[in-house]
């Protein structure tokens, strides 16, 4: 093929391919949700004189046009990979895998998201649990990163200096160290959650600590549908889908399980099965987000009742707890005001354990 008509045909090919994916994009009905990025997508900007004037409408058209973009979730698949194989990049937004467990970059430690934490828990410490001469319980959860950045050559977080910080921050709390009865392996390959199969040793070392022991077995159940967590979308590096797996038995299954939306009581499940369907299966867990939820055992052999300020690793955590209980209270302070939380809970005898992950520890700011 001669030069002149390269010339001619590769403009050709690109008006075409411009053109055509301009009509797909025209004829394509807007999408108002991406799963992939667990984000609402732009729309259309209202067209106004007042809109061009000031340069908001451009401003708008511009996300929605990239949010639109028709093939837009192949198109970031093909960036991953070519970041990642052609031009030699370790991570790709932030993410990165290895084999196929994927995991976000946590780093650096943030003092002052770990300040406003801990000035959270100072607050619930002084005002609920001190008049009542309560000593309450830390966990704090590693993520995934713990084990897998630095020592496959990313940037890590000193976790020890993490732990250590918080601990001596908030000397009222007695610290219950997990850390060594995890490994990646016991969370998903493409989420930031742990299994809950894979933390039963978890569960019995935090009842221990606190004076409590559980007297359940479990059975397991899969979900049918695959597991695609949310670094699987976020990430766009691609990986197997994993299985979700969760727990039963016959103290669960006679449960009672409130849940206290904005103060309303309304009874519920410990596994919200509708969820699996959801934008995030990991919700069938105490149905995901939730300000105050409230486990009741009538099966239970003790009178003890548990008190749990927790993100949402406490969602799976929770109900391998409850043999040790009479009833547990979830609390979380992302959705309910800590100045109201005693309006809802009353801390009188109680055990109190504040479960968070070092993720959140390190970006507190929802914490309220």
């Amino acid at each position: 093929m001669s030069e002149k008509m390269k010339n001619r045909i590769l403009p050709l090919v690109m008006a075409l391919f411009i053109g055509g994916m301009c009509l797909v994009s025209v004829f394509t009905p807007d999408k108002e949700y991406s799963n992939a990025e667990r984000r609402r997508l732009a729309e259309m900007p209202e067209l106004s004189v007042e809109t061009l004037m000031n340069g908001s409408f451009m401003k708008d058209f511009e996300s929605y046009t990239m949010d639109q973009f028709p093939l837009r979730e192949t198109f970031r698949s093909i960036k991953a990979s070519a970041e990642l194989s052609l031009f030699g990049k370790k991570t790709v937004n932030g993410y990165y895998a290895v084999e196929e467990s994927i995991s976000k970059l946590e780093y650096p430690m943030n003092t002052q998201m770990l300040n406003n934490a801990v000035n959270k828990f100072d607050y619930l410490y002084e005002t609920y649990l001190l008049p009542e001469n309560i000593k309450p319980y830390l966990v704090m959860v590693p993520d995934k990163n713990y084990y897998l950045a630095e020592n496959n050559g990313y940037l890590s977080m000193d976790y020890g200096e993490l732990f250590s910080y918080v601990t001596e921050a908030a000397p009222y709390m007695k610290n219950i160290k997990i850390e060594d009865l995890l490994s990646a392996e016991d969370y998903y390959l493409t989420d930031t959650h742990w299994r809950q199969e894979k933390i039963i040793d978890v569960a019995e070392r935090i009842a221990e600590q606190m004076g409590t022991k559980l007297c359940d077995s479990y059975v397991e159940n899969k979900l049918k549908e695959p597991f695609y967590g949310v670094y699987f979308y976020q990430s766009a590096l691609g990986s197997s889908p994993d299985e979700l797996i969760y727990l039963t038995s016959d103290v669960l299954d006679k449960c009672i399980v409130t849940y206290y939306d904005y103060g309303t009581p309304k009874e519920g499940d410990l596994y919200n099965l509708k969820k699996a369907a959801g934008n995030d299966a990991y919700e069938i867990f105490l149905s995901g987000s939730a300000p105050i939820v409230s486990i009741e055992n009538p099966e239970a052999l003790t009178s003890k009742e548990l008190i749990i300020f927790r993100d949402s690793f406490g969602s799976s955590l929770a109900p391998l707890l409850v043999s040790g209980y009479e009833k547990i209270t979830l609390v979380d302070i992302r959705y309910v005001q800590s100045s109201s939380v005693g309006e809802f809970v009353d801390f009188a005898d109680c055990d109190v354990l504040f479960l968070y992950s070092t993720m959140l520890l390190n970006n507190s700011g929802a914490l309220r």
